[in-house]
């Protein structure tokens, strides 16, 4: 958020270029992107409390889905930790999202794929 200002926003805007951010939410985003998602990391204050789509990682001791699902997202995602024990993480991802049909499950292929 540090790098992104208005002027840079007019200049991509005017060739035509849309704006997607991801922030942990911790500073307030300029006006005028076209997407922004925020993805929570634990212990750190929320200040990005709507936009379009809000990222969690899953299953997080510190941070819940229910504890950010009342807020002004239009799309929540959960996305599976990585690390050991990945196919545990992905399976309790996919059955929250069953059960909650509010979040959708988030993917990062190039991890599906090996690609680090």
């Amino acid at each position: 958020m540090l790098q992104v200002d208005a002027a840079l926003n007019d200049a991509l805007h005017a060739r035509g270029f849309e704006i997607a951010v991801e922030t942990n939410g911790t500073i307030q985003p300029p006006p005028g992107l076209d997407w922004v998602c925020v993805s929570p990391k634990a212990n750190a204050d929320l200040i990005v409390r709507e936009g379009n789509e809000l990222k969690l990682v899953f299953p997080q001791v510190e941070n819940a889905p229910e504890d950010f699902a009342d807020l002004a997202f239009e799309h929540f995602s959960l996305q599976p930790m990585d690390g050991p024990d990945i196919a545990q993480s992905t399976k309790a991802a996919v059955d929250y999202c069953l059960r909650h049909p509010q979040w959708r499950l988030s993917v990062q292929t190039h991890k599906s794929l090996g690609i680090r």
